[in-house]
C-alpha cells in the first residue's frame, strides 16, 4: 500500500483488539476512510497455534494469550509505521474485545521508560503477566461463580438494583472469583494488577496506568453507577460487599480495589493522555497527538453508526447485541445498562441499553453443520420455509438452542429444545424447518426481551407500549394495538405484540449475520422496521460475506468508532466543531462532507483487492440480492440469488441430516439423538461446530470435493441520501403484514419460554 502524502490533512486512527484480530482504522477530519491495516492472530502469529484467536478446551473455557496481542501491536505499528506518515494523526482512539489483563506484582513495569528501541513483546513477556492465558468474553467457565454472586447479593433484581446488571459468565466479578478459588497461589496470589483489555492496549500507547472507563466498569458486576439511588454521594463507587465476596475478606477486597485502579468517570470526551515517549521515538508520532478513552469493541461499533433515539442497533456475533439510546438510568434485570462512553461530563448523563444473547454465531453453526453443506443452503432454507416453519395458522414450529448458560432470564436453561403443536419433541418432522426456527427464535426472544424493557419507561415516557385511551365500557386498558389488558391476559403476555410503535424506527444490524438477505428480512418482519447496515460491511460482503471479520482492505466499525471518538475529542480540545452531543457532531461532519463532495458516499474501503460491484452508493448498485426473503412475503426469490444445483444440495441434506442426527454412543454402541436436551449433548454439539472456536463463519462443511454454492449476501435497496451520507444501505424493508403473522405466534412462544425458564420440560 502506497504511502498516505506528507502534507494531507490531520489524521485520526482507531485501534481495535479484537477477538481473530487486531485492526486499525484511519479517517480525516471529515471522517473520509484514508487508511486501513490489520493483523491476523492464527496466519500473522501462527506460532501461538489459536483458532480464531483462542484457545478451546473440551469444556466451557476460552483463553486468549496476552503476549499474541502484544506481538500483534508491535506488527500493527510496525505495518502503519511503513505504509503512513504517522506524524500527521493528531489523536487515537479504541476499543477492546471484554477480557482481563493479570499483571504480575513483582514485575509491574513501568510504562514510561521503555527502550524504544526493542519492541513491546520483549518489554512484557508472558512471563510478566500471572495468567498468561485470559478468558475472553465467549468464555463461561465462571457462569456459576457468576450465579453464587447473584445469590448472595438477594437475586437477581437486588444485584441489577444496586450494580446495574444481573449474573454474566464474563462479568469481571466472577471471573475473580473462579481464579481465586481455582488458582489461588499460583494466579490469585502473584497477582498485582487486574486491567481490562481496552485499558491494557490504552496504556501501552500512552505509556502510563489507564484506567477504565465507567462504561466497562458498569460491566464488572462491582460499580454502583453515580446516578444509581444506592449512591449517597452522586458519585460512583466500588461496592466493598461485592468486593468481600469476590476476595474472601474485606481486607483482601481493598487489595482487589487496588488492582483495578481509579474509573476515568470524565464521560470519555477529553484526552485519556498524548502517545507514548516509546511510540514518538519508534515510530514517528507527533509527540502531541492525543489518546482518548478506549471502551469496548460493542460500544465502539454503536458509536461508529451515530444511532438517532429511535433506532435500535443489532450486532450478531458469538454474542448477539441488540443496542440503543437510553435517557433514564433504570436498572432491572431485563438488561445491562451502561453510562455512554462519550458524552461531556456536564451534560445530562446518557445510557446505552444491551440486551444480550450468549448464543448466537454458534447455534446458527451447527444448524448449518446439521441440516445444509453451506451458507447458501442455509439461507435458502430460510426463504422457502414459511414463518413459524409451517403454512397452518395452529401447527407453527418452535425450537431453542440453549447451548452456553446465559443471563437472566435464561440463567438456568441449557439444551436444544423443539416444540410442535405446542409438544415437545426430539426432531421436527421437516427438518428443512431448523435453520429458520432457530432464526425466528433468536429474533423473537430480543423481541419480547425489547418488549419487558420498554414497560421500564428507561428509553423515556414516549415509548410505553399502551395508549392514553379512555378505559372502554367493557372494562380494561386498550393497548395502541386495540387490544385490550383482559384480552391480552388471556394471550398470557404482558405487552401487546400486534402494537408497532413501541418498537425501533430503523433498525442498524452488523456482524456476518447481517450479510444473509433471509435474515435481515426476518430482522425487518418481527420489528416492523427498515434494516440498514453500514455501507462498509455491505462492500465487504461482497468478497467474503461469512466472516464477521472485515475482508482485506475494509475497515472494523470498532476501529472506526475509535476514529470518530479521536476526531470529536481533537475537535473540542482545538475547537474544530466538537457539538456536546457525540452523534450531532458526527453527522454534522458527515453532512458537511456530503456537500463538501457533492453527495459523494464515503468510501468504504482502502486498496481492497477483489472488489467487483460498484460501491455502495453508486447508481450501478442494485438491490437484487436483498429483498428476497420468502416467497411468502413481499418477494419472490431472485434468479440471481440461487443456481440450480442448490435443489440437490438441500435434497441430499434433508437425508444426510437424518443420519447425522443419530450417533453411537461410544459407552455401549446405542444410537441417540444428537439433540437431546441434556447439558453433555448441548456441550458436545457446540464443540463440534467451527463457529465455537472462530469468528470466521467459513463456507460450512461440505463433504471432500464439493463445491458449496457461494451466499449471495445483501446489496442495497434504494436509499435516501441522509442515510447514504451516515454510511449506511438499506437492505430490507418492513413488511406490515409479515409483522402482524408474527405477532400472532408471539404468546405461544412467550409461552413455551416461560415453560423452558420454570424448568417444567
Amino acid at each position: 500500500m502506497p504511502a498516505a502524502s506528507k502534507s494531507g490533512p490531520a489524521l485520526f486512527l482507531g485501534i481495535e483488539l479484537a477477538t481473530d484480530q487486531l485492526r486499525a482504522s484511519i479517517v480525516d477530519e471529515s471522517l473520509e476512510l484514508v487508511g486501513v491495516e490489520c493483523i491476523d492472530f492464527d496466519s500473522e502469529l501462527s506460532e501461538y497455534q489459536t483458532h480464531g484467536g483462542i484457545f478451546t478446551t473440551p469444556g466451557e473455557a476460552y483463553t486468549t494469550p496476552v503476549e499474541m496481542w502484544i506481538k500483534g501491536l508491535d506488527a500493527l505499528l510496525a505495518k502503519l509505521h511503513g505504509n503512513y506518515d504517522l506524524t500527521k494523526i493528531r489523536a487515537i482512539g479504541g476499543a477492546a474485545q471484554h477480557a482481563l489483563v493479570w499483571w504480575k506484582s513483582t514485575t509491574v513495569p513501568s510504562l514510561s521508560s521503555l527502550d524504544p528501541h526493542l519492541p513491546f513483546h520483549q518489554h512484557f513477556p508472558a512471563l510478566s503477566f500471572s495468567l498468561p492465558n485470559t478468558p475472553t468474553a465467549q468464555d463461561t467457565s465462571s457462569h456459576t461463580h457468576a450465579l453464587a454472586i447473584e445469590n448472595l447479593l438477594g437475586g437477581a433484581d437486588r444485584m441489577a438494583q444496586r450494580v446495574g446488571m444481573c449474573a454474566s459468565a464474563s462479568m469481571v466479578a466472577a471471573q475473580l472469583l473462579r481464579v481465586r478459588e481455582s488458582w489461588p497461589a499460583e494466579v490469585w496470589g502473584r497477582t498485582g494488577r487486574v486491567q481490562v483489555a481496552s485499558a491494557f492496549i490504552g496504556s501501552l500507547i500512552t505509556g502510563k496506568w489507564m484506567g477504565m472507563g465507567e462504561a466497562e466498569a458498569c460491566a464488572t458486576g462491582m460499580w454502583v453507577h453515580s446516578g444509581n439511588p444506592n449512591s449517597a454521594t452522586g458519585q460512583g463507587y466500588w461496592d466493598e460487599d461485592i468486593l468481600e465476596i469476590v476476595a474472601g475478606s474485606r481486607e483482601d477486597g481493598r487489595r482487589v480495589r487496588g488492582w483495578l485502579g481509579d474509573v476515568d468517570v470524565s464521560g470519555g470526551s477529553r484526552r485519556a493522555g498524548n502517545v507514548s515517549r516509546y511510540l514518538v521515538e519508534r515510530y514517528g508520532f507527533d509527540p502531541e497527538t492525543i489518546v482518548t478513552p478506549f471502551t469496548s469493541d460493542y460500544l465502539s461499533t454503536y458509536l461508529s453508526v451515530s444511532p438517532s433515539p429511535n433506532d435500535a442497533v443489532l450486532s450478531f456475533g458469538p454474542m448477539d447485541n441488540l443496542l440503543a439510546p437510553a435517557q433514564i438510568y433504570t436498572p432491572t434485570r431485563f438488561y445491562n445498562l451502561f453510562p455512554h462512553p462519550a458524552q461531556d461530563a456536564g451534560d445530562k448523563k446518557r445510557y446505552i441499553v444491551v440486551l444480550s444473547s450468549r448464543n448466537g454465531d454458534v447455534p446458527r453453526a451447527l444448524v448449518r453443520d446439521l441440516y445444509t453443506k453451506s451458507w447458501s443452503a442455509f439461507d435458502r432454507l430460510v426463504a422457502i420455509v414459511p414463518p413459524g416453519g409451517s403454512i397452518g395458522l395452529d401447527d407453527k414450529l418452535f425450537s431453542f438452542w440453549h447451548l452456553q448458560g446465559d443471563s437472566f432470564p435464561y440463567s438456568r436453561v441449557k439444551g436444544i429444545y423443539r416444540f410442535e403443536t405446542g409438544i415437545k419433541v426430539n426432531e421436527f418432522r421437516d427438518l428443512r424447518a431448523n435453520p429458520r426456527c432457530l432464526l425466528e427464535s433468536q429474533l423473537l426472544s430480543f423481541r419480547i426481551k425489547w418488549a419487558r424493557m420498554i414497560a421500564t419507561g428507561v428509553l423515556g415516557a414516549k415509548k410505553t407500549g399502551l395508549s392514553s385511551t379512555p378505559t372502554p365500557a367493557g372494562g380494561g386498558v386498550t393497548g395502541a394495538g386495540g387490544r385490550t389488558s383482559s384480552v391480552l391476559s388471556s394471550l398470557g403476555l404482558p405487552f401487546d405484540a400486534y402494537d408497532p410503535a413501541p418498537l425501533p424506527a430503523r433498525m442498524i444490524t452488523t456482524g456476518a449475520a447481517a450479510n444473509f438477505p433471509s435474515i435481515a428480512n426476518l430482522v425487518g418482519d418481527i420489528f416492523n422496521a427498515p434494516v440498514f447496515v453500514p455501507t462498509t460491511q455491505v462492500d465487504s460482503a461482497q468478497i467474503s460475506p461469512h466472516r464477521n471479520a472485515p475482508a482485506q482492505g475494509f475497515p472494523s466499525r470498532a476501529a472506526l468508532g475509535g476514529a470518530y471518538v479521536a476526531r470529536w475529542v481533537w475537535g473540542r480540545e482545538w475547537n474544530v466543531g466538537g457539538l456536546n452531543i457525540f452523534e450531532d457532531e458526527i453527522k454534522r461532519l458527515l453532512g458537511k462532507r456530503w456537500v463538501a463532495t457533492g453527495n459523494v458516499p464515503l468510501r468504504t474501503s482502502v486498496g481492497a483487492p477483489g472488489l467487483t460491484v460498484a460501491p455502495v452508493g453508486s447508481a450501478n448498485r442494485s438491490g437484487a440480492n436483498s429483498g428476497t426473503s420468502t416467497p411468502f412475503g413481499r418477494s419472490s426469490l431472485g434468479a440471481t440469488v440461487f443456481v440450480e444445483e442448490d435443489e440437490d444440495e438441500l435434497e441430499m441434506h434433508e437425508n444426510g441430516a437424518r443420519a447425522y442426527n443419530l450417533f453411537v454412543d461410544s459407552t455401549g454402541g446405542r444410537a441417540r439423538t444428537a439433540t437431546a436436551t441434556t447439558t453433555d449433548s448441548a456441550s458436545t454439539l457446540a464443540a463440534s461446530t467451527s463457529f465455537n472456536t472462530t469468528p470466521d463463519i467459513g463456507n460450512g462443511g461440505g463433504g471432500a470435493g464439493s463445491t458449496p454454492t457461494p451466499l449471495a449476501p445483501v446489496t442495497p435497496l434504494p436509499t435516501s441520501d441522509g442515510e447514504v451520507q451516515l454510511g449506511l444501505a438499506k437492505v430490507a424493508d418492513s413488511d406490515y403484514d409479515a409483522f402482524l403473522s408474527y405477532a400472532s405466534i408471539v404468546p405461544e412462544y412467550y409461552r413455551l419460554e416461560n415453560i423452558l425458564i420454570k424448568a417444567i420440560v
